[in-house]
C-alpha cells in the first residue's frame, strides 16, 4: 500500500535547537539500534517507520554495525526508505556512525582511524542507497588513535560531501573539549555528543553538559529508557520473552535487573502515576527537563510503544518538589555500558 504521511505530523512534536548551530532535531527521535536487523519482519520495520514520521520523529539514528546482523539496519532501512520515505529525504536528518567492530580483520575491529571512519562511512553509504548523511559520528573514543588523526578524517567526510555535520559519542568531557578544539582549527564544528543517560546512568551531570555548552555542540541521549528496565515490562519480574533471556540480548545484563534497580523503578512509577504518565513517559521527560538536551533517542518494538513514548511530550514540566522526590530514587544502577569509552580507558 502507496505511503501517504501525516500532513499534521509537525504540529504536535517540539523541535529543539542543536548547540550553536542552525540545525534542530524533533524532542524523539527514533533510534534502530535494536529490531532493524533481519530479524524483525520488514512490515514490523515499516510500521515502526511510518508511526514515528507520522508522529513529527524525522531524525532516524544508525550504525554501521546496527543488525544482526552488522550492516542490516541500514540495508532494510534504506530499502523503506527508498519505498516510503524517499520523497520527504529532505524532511529528514538522517545520522550513523562508526567506531565499533564491524569486519574482520585489523582494519574493522574498530576505533576512529582515518581508515576506519572512511571505510566505513562508505559502506553505510551504499547499504542505505544515499549520497550523504545528515550527521556521521565516531562512535567512540579511540585511545589507540591520535585525536588529530580522528578530525583530520571527520572534517574530511564532510568536506566531501559525505556527511552535513558530525558528532560524537561515548567520549569524556575533556576529549569532547579536545575534538571540538581540533575541529574548530579545521573550520568543521562539532554539531553533537551522544551519551548515554537516564535516571539510572547520570554521568553527563558531572562535566559533560556544561563542556558541550562551552563548545556550542548539542547532546542526543541514548537509552533514556535503561532498555526497557525504566518501562513497565519490568516492574512485575522479567518475562520470558524479555530482551535479557533471549541471543543478542546481552545489552541488558541480568544484573541490570537487581531488586534494588527494580525496587527503585517501582517508586519512580509511583511518582509517575501521580503525574498522570507511564513510567517510561516520565524517564523520557526527566532527560529532556535540561534544555541542552536537543533530543533523546528512543526505540521500539511495536508502533504502540512510540505513541506511548511520544506521549511523554504532553508533560515535560517538573515541579521542584518532584524533581527532589525523583532525585531519592534516581542513584547510579550500575547499567553504564560505555563507561569504559568515556573514561578514556584503554581495552
Amino acid at each position: 500500500m502507496t505511503y501517504t504521511a501525516n500532513p499534521e505530523r509537525y504540529t504536535r512534536m517540539p523541535y529543539r535547537r542543536v548547540g550553536r548551530s542552525g540545525l534542530v532535531l524533533p524532542a524523539l527521535s527514533l533510534g534502530l539500534w535494536h529490531n532493524f536487523g533481519d530479524a524483525t519482519p520488514l512490515d514490523t520495520q515499516r510500521a515502526l517507520l511510518r508511526t514515528a514520521f507520522d508522529a513529527g520523529i524525522n531524525h532516524f539514528d544508525l550504525a554501521n554495525n546496527y543488525g544482526p546482523p552488522y550492516g542490516s539496519a541500514e540495508s532494510n532501512f534504506g530499502r523503506l526508505l527508498r519505498q516510503d520515505l524517499h520523497a520527504h529525504r529532505d524532511e529528514l536528518i538522517i545520522s550513523s556512525k562508526a567506531g565499533w567492530d564491524m569486519w574482520p580483520g585489523p582494519y574493522g575491529q574498530g576505533g576512529s582511524s582515518r581508515k576506519y571512519l572512511h571505510a566505513s562511512l562508505d559502506q553505510s553509504l551504499k547499504r542505505l542507497g544515499l549520497d550523504y548523511v545528515d550527521i556521521f559520528y565516531s562512535h567512540r573514543f579511540d585511545p589507540d588513535t591520535p585525536l588529530e588523526e580522528t578530525a583530520i578524517a571527520l572534517a574530511d567526510i564532510v568536506r566531501q560531501g559525505k556527511a552535513l555535520y558530525i558528532g560524537i559519542s561515548s567520549y569524556s568531557a575533556g576529549k569532547t573539549r579536545e575534538i571540538a578544539g581540533l575541529l574548530d582549527e579545521l573550520k568543521v564544528p562539532l554539531l553533537i555528543h551522544q551519551p548515554s543517560y537516564n535516571l539510572f546512568n547520570r554521568w553527563i551531570e558531572r562535566d559533560l553538559l556544561a563542556t558541550t555548552d562551552e563548545v556550542g555542540a548539542g547532546v542526543i541521549v541514548f537509552t533514556a529508557l535503561a532498555q526497557g528496565l525504566l518501562s513497565d515490562k519490568y516492574l512485575n519480574g522479567i518475562p520470558a520473552d524479555a530482551r535479557v533471556n533471549r541471543a543478542g540480548g546481552g545489552s541488558l545484563l541480568p544484573g541490570h535487573l537487581s531488586e534494588a534497580n527494580l525496587a527503585r523503578a517501582r517508586a519512580l512509577n509511583d511518582i509517575a502515576r501521580r503525574r498522570g504518565q507511564s513510567l517510561a513517559q516520565l524517564a523520557l521527560a526527566w532527560t529532556l527537563r535540561d534544555a541542552r538536551v536537543s533530543s533523546a533517542l528512543i526505540g521500539a518494538s511495536r508502533p504502540e510503544q512510540i505513541t506511548e513514548n511520544v506521549a511523554a511530550l504532553d508533560n515535560l514540566a517538573f515541579t521542584a518538589e518532584e524533581l527532589a522526590e525523583i532525585d531519592r530514587y534516581a542513584v547510579e544502577g550500575g547499567v553504564n555500558l560505555w563507561e569504559k569509552p568515556s573514561t578514556d580507558w584503554k581495552e
